[in-house]
C-alpha cells in the first residue's frame, strides 16, 4: 500500500480517496480484496486472524490518516468504548458527559454498579465545573456535539486541565467526524467512532474505531483487541472502506440539508426549540405542548413517508425518534425531542414530508 504518510499531507477529500488502496502496479485490483482468512502461514507478521486482517488495515490506514494518528478497528462502537474503559483501574474516576451516546452511560453506570470505577457525570458546557470535576479522574471522556443533546464541549480547555491532573482524554468524534473536528490536534489522547453512523454511512456495516496519538497507548489497546477478540468483521470492515470513499460528499450533503432545515424549523409553530451546533447532519427539535409534547412526536415519528422512524443515524437516508422512548435516557433530555439524522434526499422533499407531519402532529 502507498506510504500513509503521503496520505496526511493531501486533503482530507483525497485521503479518503486514496488511502488504504493496492499499490498502482499492473493488474492490481484497485480496491483491496476482502480476506476471508482466520489463520496464516506461521512466521509472518499476522500469524491469526484475530491478530490482523489486511481489508481491516486498509480501513485503519484512511480513517488513521484522517484523524492524525494510528487506528484500531473494533467489531462495533460499544466494543471500542468498553476496550478503552478496561484499562481505567478498579475505583478510579472517569469523568463524562451526562448527555452522551446512551451505550456508553449505560457502560458507565454498569461498571460503577459493580464498584469497577467511580462515573461523574457533567454538564460538558460547563467548563468550569467540568475542569473542576477532573481534580482527580482517571479518565475524561467526551462529546461534542452530544448525542442527543447537542452540546458543545471546550474540548481544548479541558483536555489541558485533564492532563494537568493526570488524566488521559478521550473524545468521540462520530457526530463530527473527522471532516469537522480532530480532537487529537485539539489535545485528546484518544479519539472513539460508531464507524456503523457515518464512516460506513449506508446503514449495513457495524463496526467500531479508535485513533491513537501515541504510540505505547495504541499498543495496549491493540493487545487488549487481540486479547479479548473484539475484532471485526471482514466485510464489515470492507463495508465501511467503501463508505469512507464518499463519506466528504455525504456529509457535506447531509450538513447543507440540516442548516436549511434548522433554519425553516425555528419559525415552525409546532416547534419550542431546535438544537443545531451549526455543522453536521444532526439536528434535536424538542415539540411544543408541555405535557403532550411526548404523544405529538410520536405521533410526528409515525406520520412520514420520507423519513424513517429508526435509532441509528449518520446513513444516507434521513431517520429520527424520540429519544425518550429509551427508558435509559436521561431525564433531562425534554420528553418531546426527537432527534433527526439528516440525509442525502432532495431537501425540498425531506422538508415537505417533515412538515406534514408537524401539522399532523397537533
Amino acid at each position: 500500500m502507498p506510504d500513509p504518510s503521503t496520505a496526511q499531507t493531501r486533503s482530507p477529500a483525497t485521503t479518503l480517496v486514496t488511502a488504504g488502496r493496492p499499490a498502482h502496479e499492473p493488474d492490481q485490483p484497485l480496491n483491496v480484496p476482502i480476506t476471508m482468512a482466520s489463520t496464516y502461514g506461521a512466521t509472518g507478521g499476522l500469524e491469526y486472524g484475530r491478530y490482523g486482517n489486511p481489508t481491516w488495515t486498509a480501513f485503519e490506514e484512511v480513517l488513521g490518516a484522517l484523524e492524525g494518528g494510528r487506528c484500531l478497528a473494533f467489531s462495533s462502537g460499544l466494543a471500542t468504548v468498553a476496550t478503552v474503559l478496561d484499562l481505567v483501574g478498579r475505583g478510579a474516576t472517569v469523568v463524562a458527559p451526562r448527555h452522551a451516546y446512551n451505550g456508553t452511560v449505560m457502560q458507565l453506570a454498569d461498571l460503577e454498579s459493580r464498584g469497577r470505577l467511580t462515573a461523574r457525570l457533567v454538564d460538558v458546557t460547563d467548563t468550569e465545573g467540568t475542569a473542576e470535576a477532573c481534580a482527580d479522574a482517571a479518565l475524561v471522556w467526551l462529546e461534542s456535539p452530544t448525542n442527543p443533546a447537542l452540546e458543545i464541549a471546550d474540548i481544548e480547555t479541558i483536555a489541558r486541565v485533564a492532563h494537568d491532573a493526570g488524566a488521559y482524554v478521550v473524545v468521540d468524534n462520530t457526530f463530527a467526524t473527522p471532516l469537522r473536528q480532530r480532537p487529537l490536534t485539539m489535545g485528546a489522547d484518544l479519539v472513539v467512532h460508531s464507524a456503523t453512523k457515518y464512516l460506513a454511512g449506508h446503514g449495513d456495516a457495524m463496526l467500531g474505531a479508535l485513533v491513537s496519538r501515541d504510540d505505547q497507548l495504541y499498543d495496549v489497546l491493540k493487545g487488549r483487541r487481540d486479547l479479548v477478540g473484539a475484532i471485526p468483521g471482514t466485510l464489515e470492515a470492507w463495508l465501511a472502506l467503501r463508505g469512507l470513499r464518499t463519506l466528504h460528499l455525504r456529509v457535506d450533503r447531509a450538513e447543507s440539508n440540516a442548516r436549511t432545515l434548522a433554519d425553516r424549523l425555528r419559525s415552525h409553530a409546532q416547534i419550542e426549540e431546535v438544537r443545531y451546533p451549526g455543522f453536521g447532519g444532526i439536528v434535536s427539535i424538542v415539540l411544543a405542548g408541555g405535557p403532550d409534547a411526548a404523544d405529538r412526536a410520536d405521533r410526528l415519528v409515525r406520520s412520514t413517508s420520507l423519513w424513517v422512524h429508526a435509532t441509528s443515524l449518520g446513513g444516507v437516508e434521513s431517520t429520527f425518534e424520540r429519544r425518550r422512548r429509551w427508558k435509559s435516557e436521561p431525564a433531562t433530555i425534554p420528553e418531546g425531542l426527537v432527534r433527526l439524522s439528516v440525509g442525502v434526499e432532495d431537501v425540498e422533499d425531506l422538508w415537505a414530508d417533515l412538515e406534514q407531519g408537524l401539522d399532523g402532529s397537533v
